[in-house]
């Protein structure tokens, strides 16, 4: 048997049951692609499942709020997507009359969605033969064919992309597809994959020569930049006050603590007292520090409980809400995780 006939074989005895392999509605494909851009399976699939349980079609979603999609993505990250999801949903339903598009290059056309997600949506709900590319697939292919171009390379990418064409099983290309990841995600994992019992051991280019932990190959390293967060905990009897994040910046659209950004570490409560002196902070607590690591960022964050004497000023620049109808608004899962401790 070739590559693609053993890869399919595997699939068939060892794939998961999940949902979104059950349809050929590209709704739904396109809703899971999104989800799980950044995402384990295992994770996205409650997500998953929210999403069509609160709105089982295009028609639904477009009629939503962003907050409620927000909300419905809270702890997901890289909230971008899901207001690309909203906007492209949007778009569907009012200039599509809810018909989604049905070739590859029209499905690469919408927004937040690239080449491997079109390529995903379009084979499985069309059969159309183009093959996915996503780090499971250039682990998988780098391994066993030995390819050693930087996967973040220009050329690597072009390598993988042809490589990847050239195998694709144009019969079955959803079949082939759907093999492919599922192999990256169980069988040939980033660390410690199933080797011994690999379909593909003998003919293996990484397992032959010994290059399992140094392939797939990147040439650049993502540097994190460090941001300080001095949050401020204004809770007045049952009330909370909110600070909604509408810049360009992460979270935008979420709702967070008032906050006040440092270029290092903040240890005095006076300079707090001095960003904020139109509202007159008093004191309570000071929490512990909380980091919290994103994709190009680590976020450290201390929260400062404190009460104010002139709640005017506030009102007008901070949303006031009630601790029990804070679940109401999308936050990120830093200040989720907070909120936790005093709730």
């Amino acid at each position: 048997m070739g590559f693609s006939e053993k890869l399919i074989v595997w699939y068939n005895e060892n794939k998961r049951d999940l949902p979104w392999r059950k349809t050929t509605d590209p709704y739904q494909i396109w809703l899971s692609e999104i989800i799980l851009q950044q995402t384990r399976v295992n994770q996205g699939l409650d997500y998953f499942n929210k999403f069509i349980k609160k709105h089982p079609d295009i028609h639904s979603l477009a009629q939503s709020s962003e907050k409620d999609v927000l909300n419905l993505w809270q702890g997901l990250g890289y909230y971008s997507r899901a207001r690309n999801l909203h906007f492209t949903a949007k778009y569907i339903s009012n200039e599509l009359n809810g018909e989604f598009p049905t070739v590859y290059n029209e499905i690469l056309n919408l927004k937040g969605v690239g080449e491997y997600t079109a390529a995903a949506i379009a084979s499985f709900a069309y059969k159309e033969v183009y093959p996915v590319v996503d780090g499971n697939v250039y682990r998988v292919l780098s391994r066993i064919f030995g390819v050693e171009y930087p996967i973040d390379s220009t050329e690597g990418k072009k390598v993988f992309k042809q490589l990847a064409t050239e195998l694709i099983d144009t019969k079955n290309p959803d079949t082939y597809n759907q093999s492919i990841m599922e192999f990256g995600a169980l069988q040939c994992t980033p660390k410690k994959p199933n080797c011994e019992d690999c379909t593909y051991l003998l003919e293996c280019f990484a397992y032959k020569n010994e290059l399992i932990t140094e392939l797939p190959k990147k040439e650049k390293k993502i540097k994190k930049r460090n941001r300080y967060f001095n949050y401020l905990v204004i809770i007045d009897e049952d009330s909370i006050y909110l600070n909604e994040r509408k810049e360009k910046d992460i979270w935008q659209g979420l709702f967070d603590f008032p906050v006040f950004e440092t270029n290092e570490p903040l240890t005095s409560f006076p300079l707090l007292e001095k960003e904020f002196s139109n509202i007159g902070l008093i004191l309570k607590n000071q929490s512990i520090e909380y980091k919290h690591i994103l994709s190009h960022q680590k976020i450290y964050a201390t929260f400062w409980l404190v009460s104010s004497n002139k709640t005017k000023n506030i009102n007008s620049k901070f949303l006031k809400t009630t601790l029990k109808e804070i679940n109401n608004y999308p936050i990120p899962k830093l200040i989720d995780n907070y909120l936790k401790t005093i709730l």
